[in-house]
């Protein structure tokens, strides 16, 4: 859920895929995590505009942020689509 705003932005991603991966066990398929976001946000990507019709390309552009912050472990140090927790 998007507490700050009324319309969920493609920052909000970042924060529902640390919850995805965590709940997930640490580690996830991106399909599972999108999954899990879904699952979870349906309500908020409806009513977030044109995010409703791009959050599963930005999600992989906040995946990166999250790789650049070392939130989630680089890409190279994880088999192809899966992302890690590093912390």
């Amino acid at each position: 859920m998007s507490y700050s705003r009324d319309m969920a932005t493609k920052y909000d991603l970042e924060v529902w895929i640390v919850d995805a991966v965590r709940a997930l066990g640490g580690e996830a398929r991106i399909p599972d995590i999108c999954r899990h976001v879904w699952d979870s946000h349906e309500r908020d990507l409806r009513a977030s505009g044109d995010l409703f019709y791009t959050w599963q390309y930005d999600i992989r552009w906040s995946a990166q942020r999250l790789r650049d912050q070392r939130v989630l472990v680089p890409d190279k140090q994880t088999p192809r689509g899966i992302w890690r927790l590093a912390r």
